[in-house]
């Protein structure tokens, strides 16, 4: 099962909608990085298990983002305060030069 990091936020917006049960094991996987073995070997319960249960949780989470768009809105304000600093950046740096310039005459 190929890890889908997307889920780490979706995790983070709606993880509260998860049984306290899932939360663990997504945060487990997902966050701590750990394999279904390693899981499965701490929780005491099978890797079927364990896969059972992100599976579950997944969908879950990938329905209620469908529905609210949390997570999208997120990712689109970062990109969007992303742009805001490196603009703001090159306005610090056009200011240095003006700044610079005006000490040379």
């Amino acid at each position: 099962m190929a890890k889908d990091l997307e889920l780490v936020l979706l995790l983070d917006c709606y993880g509260e909608l998860l049984t306290p049960r899932q939360r663990e094991l997504c945060e487990l996987y997902y966050n701590e990085d750990l394999s279904l073995s390693e899981i499965a070997e701490t929780q005491g319960i099978t890797r079927q298990a364990v896969l059972d249960s992100l599976r579950h949780s997944e969908k879950l989470l990938r329905r209620t983002e469908a529905q609210l768009g949390m997570a999208a809105r997120i990712r689109r304000l970062r990109r969007c305060l992303e742009e805001i600093l490196k603009e703001a950046q090159d306005m610090e740096t056009i200011a240095q030069l003006a700044r610079d310039g005006l000490e040379l005459l």
